[in-house]
Order: C-alpha cells, then sequence, then structure tokens
C-alpha cells in the first residue's frame, strides 16, 4: 500500500515507508482536533453528571482551550530542540493519561484539570505532527500532498466529533468521549516508537520560553475566571476585581517579559508590526470568539430546550461541518482571484449574517429556516475566512518565521474562542436569570428564558463577527510583493493581492 506522496520515500526508524509515518501522525491531528468538538454534545450529561451550573460548563470546554492556546508556541519550539518522536511521543502520552483519568471524574475539578492537562497535551502534540511532516517530506509536491491529508484529517476530526460525541453520550456514557482516546493513544504511541526516525536541530540557539507560556495562560484564566465569576458574585465583589486584576498583570507582565528579557521569545512583538499579521490576528480574535460560543449555545439549546437526543444533535451539527469544508474549499481555488481581504468582508459578514438570524430563536422555531439556515450560513463564513487569513498572516514574514506566524494565528483564534465563550457564556446566564426574575413560573417559562438568553448572545456574537468584519480594514489594501523560494531553491518575487 503506498499514497505516492513521493518518487522516493522517506524512511523512519526501520525503513518505514512514508504513508505509514504520515498515518500516525494524522492519528494523533484527528486525537486532537476530535477533542474540541467531541465534548459539545455531551456537556448537558455531563452537566447533569457532576452537577456543573450554567456558567461553569463551559469550562469543561475552556480548560482545554487556554492551555492549548498558552502552549501551543512552545510545542513547536520543543519540537525543534528536543527532538519531533520525543516531543511527540512525550505529548501522546500527556494526552492518552490525561483522558483516561479526565473518564474516570468524579468531580468537577477533577474533570476540569484533566481538560487543562489535555490542551496542554495538544498543544505539544499538534505542532510536533507538522514538524514530522516538514522534516520527512522534503520533495515539494510530496510534502504538498502530506499537508493536504494532514488538513483534511484535521477537518475530519471535527465533523465526526460532533456526531462520535452524540453516539457514545447516548449509548454508553459521557466518560467514552475520554475513554476513546485511550486505545487510540497507546496505538499511536506504540507505532511512533517503531516507525518514527528522531530528528532535531542540533544547531539551534533557541530556547523554550516557560515563563512567557505560564504568564500568558495565567493572564487569560485570570480573565476568563472574572467574567464567569462575575455573573455569580458580580462585578464589584473582591473575587472578580482581584481576577480581572491578576489577569491584567499577567498579561502585562508577559508583554514587558516578550520584549525586554526573553532570550528566545515566544511571541516576538515586532511581528505585530507587519499590518497583516496583525490585521489577521484581530479578525481570528473576532471570528474565534463569535462562532466557538454559538456552538456551546447551540449544543445546550438543541437538547434543553428542543429535547434532541445526543445523536440528534451531532447529526444537526454535520450540515455546519459541510460548509466550513465548501467555503474553505472555495476560498483556497477563488484567493487568487478575489483577494484575500474581499474574502475576509465576505466570510465574516456572512457568518454575522447567520448568527443575526440565529438570534431570533424561539422555543417553536422551524428547523429549516431558523436552524439550518443560520448554520450553515455561520460555518460557511467561517470557511470563507480560514484560507485567507492563513494567507495574510504569514504575508510579509520571512520565509523561516513562517511557522511562527502560522502560529500566532492559531493561537488567536484559540483566545478568543476562550474569552468570548467567557463573555456571551455569562451574558446569556445573566439574560436568563433576569428573564425568570421578571416572568411566573409556568410550565415553559424555563425553557423560554434559556432560549431567551442563548438568543441575546447569539445576536451579541454577531456583532463581533461585524467587528471582525470592520477589522479588516488594518489588511493593506493594495498588492505587496516579496521574496519566495521556488521548488529550484531560487529567489522569486511573489505578488500578494489583498484587494
Amino acid at each position: 500500500m503506498s499514497l505516492n506522496l513521493s518518487s522516493k520515500a522517506q524512511r523512519g526508524a526501520k525503513g518505514s515507508p512514508d504513508w505509514l509515518i504520515l498515518a500516525v501522525v494524522c492519528v494523533a491531528q484527528f486525537m486532537v482536533v476530535l477533542d474540541v468538538s467531541v465534548v459539545n454534545v455531551a456537556l448537558p450529561a455531563i452537566k447533569t453528571s457532576l452537577g456543573f451550573s450554567q456558567t461553569g460548563l463551559q469550562w469543561i470546554l475552556n480548560a482545554y482551550t487556554l492551555t492549548f492556546a498558552g502552549f501551543l508556541l512552545l510545542g513547536g519550539r520543543a519540537a525543534d530542540l528536543y527532538g519531533r518522536k520525543r516531543v511527540y511521543l512525550f505529548g501522546m502520552a500527556l494526552f492518552t493519561v490525561s483522558s483516561l483519568v479526565g473518564g474516570f471524574s468524579n468531580s468537577q475539578e477533577m474533570l476540569v484539570i484533566s481538560r487543562a492537562v489535555q490542551g496542554l497535551g495538544g498543544a505539544i502534540l499538534s505542532p510536533a505532527t507538522l514538524t514530522i511532516i516538514t522534516t520527512t517530506f522534503t520533495d515539494p509536491k510530496a510534502r504538498s500532498k502530506a499537508l493536504g491529508m494532514w488538513s483534511a484529517v484535521a477537518g475530519a476530526g471535527g465533523a465526526v466529533g460532533a456526531l462520535l460525541g452524540g453516539v457514545l453520550t447516548q449509548l454508553v456514557s459521557w466518560r467514552w468521549i475520554l475513554f476513546i482516546n485511550v486505545p487510540v493513544g497507546a496505538i499511536a504511541f506504540v507505532a511512533a516508537m517503531v516507525v518514527i526516525s528522531e530528528r532535531r536541530r542540533e544547531d539551534s540557539k533557541v530556547k523554550l520560553d516557560l515563563p512567557g507560556s505560564f504568564l500568558v495562560t495565567f493572564g487569560l484564566a485570570s480573565l476568563v475566571y472574572g467574567l464567569v465569576n462575575s455573573s455569580t458574585y458580580g462585578w464589584g465583589s473582591m473575587s472578580t476585581i482581584l481576577s480581572f486584576a491578576f489577569a491584567v498583570i499577567g498579561l502585562v507582565w508577559f508583554v514587558i517579559h516578550e520584549m525586554r528579557y526573553a532570550e528566545s521569545p515566544l511571541m516576538p512583538m515586532s511581528m505585530f508590526k507587519i499590518r497583516p499579521v496583525m490585521g489577521a490576528n484581530v479578525v481570528m480574535m473576532a471570528v474565534g470568539g463569535s462562532i466557538f460560543a454559538s456552538w456551546f449555545f447551540l449544543s445546550l439549546y438543541f437538547q434543553e430546550v428542543r429535547g434532541y437526543s445526543p445523536i440528534k444533535t451531532g447529526l444537526v451539527f454535520l450540515p455546519q461541518t459541510i460548509a466550513i469544508i465548501v467555503g474553505a474549499q472555495f476560498s483556497s481555488r477563488m484567493l487568487g482571484r478575489i483577494g484575500a481581504k474581499k474574502l475576509l468582508v465576505a466570510g465574516t459578514a456572512i457568518s454575522a449574517l447567520g448568527l443575526g438570524l440565529m438570534g431570533m430563536i424561539s422555543i417553536n422555531s422551524p428547523y429549516l429556516t431558523s436552524i439550518l439556515v443560520p448554520s450553515i450560513l455561520i460555518t460557511l463564513g467561517a470557511g470563507l475566512s480560514f484560507t485567507p487569513l492563513a494567507f495574510a498572516a504569514t504575508s510579509g514574514v520571512r520565509p523561516q518565521d513562517a511557522g511562527l506566524a502560522s502560529g500566532l494565528l492559531n493561537t488567536s483564534r484559540q483566545v478568543g474562542g476562550a474569552i468570548g465563550l467567557a463573555a456571551l457564556a455569562t451574558l446569556a446566564t445573566s439574560v436568563t436569570t433576569s428573564y425568570l426574575l421578571h416572568h411566573h413560573a409556568g410550565g415553559q417559562v424555563a425553557s423560554q428564558a434559556l432560549t431567551h438568553g442563548y438568543a441575546v448572545a447569539l445576536r451579541i456574537s454577531a456583532l463581533v463577527a461585524l467587528a471582525g468584519t470592520a477589522a479588516t480594514s488594518l489588511l493593506p489594501s493594495h498588492s505587496q510583493t516579496k521574496d519566495a523560494h521556488g521548488t529550484n531553491g531560487s529567489v522569486e518575487r511573489v505578488e500578494i493581492a489583498f484587494d
């Protein structure tokens, strides 16, 4: 069996063919992406099982997202310094063991901590998979095909996650959305031991910026905690004020550390002086902040208000995944003709329209017009945005900094998603509580209150997406040229069209 990815196969530790190395890498990336989406459908079951509050429920997602975002860039550096195989194995072991612990969780704290460790494992594992691909497939055409398959598998992880989460939750238990990682992770670990050879940059002078990773994670976690805490204790409570104070201290200290003290900055601030990079990251934060939260609300709405089963909920999410794939394929083909900026304007505006329409939901909204069409618009717009965002984020940077720029964009998406979810979920809870206070208890009042809270939060999500549309103005309004290395090693001038 061969994928024919190159005329001369690259070999692993024991003469392993390149297709086998790629398979091991893709399994890891599939697991990392899967665990972002597989949890959504299981949220109501976890809420009932462990007694999570409506606002506390979001920590199941944000614990994973925050550590993933905070340590993602560090994971990429670690693969260069300590070796791609060693880092892959460490990340896979951490991810698998934390999944096992999470599955056995008998308290909220145990589950949230295990999800945080899972996110750390994913942050170490995901960059290692990309490093293995780029060092294994040296032929440009073979590398392009391998990266295409890696990306396709990542997309499949998002698609399968919602449906698999529904099936496992309904037929077995929500715990199996975590247990499923254990046998797969164990097989991938053993396979990697056999087929992947060790490589690292012996001459690298780059050092790991551990203080930077801890500072940014601490600052973001404090910010999210403050937002969540405000719905329980109020904005003026001492715990809320202290949380925001710690957030400011952590994030400001992070910036100062990166600018003045870090020998090898995790996030070189000079990158943000490049206009396309800055613009792309601001837009990505808005996209992540608006869309990530919408999946959280819709999963709860489908099951707690509409009474859908977990499997039915997973099936309802499938059209959204297909829309992302369609949008991404269209934008990748039309980028050279239309330009990154116009595609971004269209993509963010379409997502905003979908979120605005979804924000009109009621407890008896017709599925086809009020749910299916808006949900497709939301993710179609996201799909249209991702390719031009990746293009803009790596434009105007040196070839050796392209990986860092891409990592920054991924971090911005995770950070935007975490902050957006925390803020919007807190808003939804406040609106729901207020609704209940002003209406007499009745048969459908609880469902109406929840729906009203979700609807308001979705309408605010639409405004966040529109802010992303406005932020496209940060991108250049003209074409730029930059040096690029051709397949024969020559340097070519490449025209970058933003309009």
